[in-house]
């Protein structure tokens, strides 16, 4: 196992579940030759995450992709560590499995599944996988796992078990702790969302901010972790209060840049930018063109 180069700066979107698949593959095509280290994806309602993972290694060349994550009641351990072991055969390097708990609400509700105590789920799949058996020659390797690990066990597991965490919606003072408790060597690869289109005024900021939020406000891990990050009740109306809106989204391309540095001065070795465009279902190309001249 062979942790991809990553480099210092990748994006994290969501945007690609709603576009064509052509286009897609385009997007991920100019995406790779801005220069980005790594492309990272979620898996909720839209593409299933392998075979996604594979479109968009296909599509690029050089870049890392990773899952963002990759649920584990998607799918079992040993279809996991199969599709995992095809994708480092086939793209040796160059993917990261990225591994969450998902939400109750996606879990039981779309999935039919019971969603179990978080800690406790994700400790039984690493062992279901680490069991899986690798019987195909040439795919014995599985590529490095991170988790998405918002609280102290479940970073601690990250640690232990891992290449490191994956934490989404957090700020730098998160990402200090989280370094702390990983400790100096797994991977810690941290998502922000920004707005950096330069024609988004505070009106428009705060509109884009709310409708990312607004599914995140009603989910219990992510309460929890701001919690413990901070925050209270006061915060979680739906679509989040100005001030947790601030904490989680920036607003322009310096303000941007400078919180992506704040979170490697704190201890991230990759931050990902969720680039929040006018709509959720459209690339914003020219921002993450802009952004890309600014960081890389």
């Amino acid at each position: 196992m062979t942790t991809p180069p990553l480099g210092r700066f990748g994006i994290w979107t969501g945007v690609l579940d709603g576009v064509p698949l052509g286009e897609a593959r385009e997007v991920v095509a100019e995406l790779d030759e801005q220069g980005w280290g790594s492309l990272w994806f979620g898996e909720a309602y839209g593409r299933e995450a392998m075979t996604a993972a594979q479109a968009w290694l296909g599509a690029s060349r050089r870049m890392a992709i990773g899952t963002g994550i990759a649920s584990i009641y998607a799918r079992d351990a040993v279809s996991t560590a199969a599709a995992a072991r095809t994708l480092e055969a086939a793209y040796p390097g160059r993917f990261v499995l990225g591994l969450g708990v998902s939400h109750a609400p996606l879990v039981e509700r779309m999935r039919g599944h019971s969603y179990g105590r978080p800690v406790t789920a994700m400790r039984e799949f690493l062992d279901a996988l680490d069991r899986a058996p690798a019987a195909v020659p040439g795919e014995q390797s599985l590529p490095p796992v991170v988790l998405a690990a918002l609280g102290p066990r479940m970073l601690g597991l990250a640690r232990d078990r891992t290449a490191g965490a994956h934490p989404y919606l957090v700020t730098p003072e998160y990402t200090a702790g989280a370094r702390a408790e990983l400790g100096a060597g797994p991977l810690l690869v941290v998502e922000q969302a920004a707005v950096v289109d330069p024609d988004a005024d505070g009106d428009e900021w705060r509109r884009r901010a709310h409708d990312h939020l607004n599914i995140y406000t009603g989910l219990p891990n992510y309460r929890g972790s701001w919690v413990r990050q901070g925050f209270s009740d006061d915060d979680f109306v739906r679509g989040g209060s100005d001030r947790l809106k601030a904490a989680l989204v920036t607003h322009g391309l310096e303000t941007t840049v400078a919180r992506a540095h704040e979170h490697l001065d704190a201890g991230a070795d990759t931050v990902l930018i969720q680039v929040l465009g006018p709509a959720v279902a459209v690339p914003p190309r020219s921002d993450w063109a802009a952004l890309a001249h600014a960081l890389l």
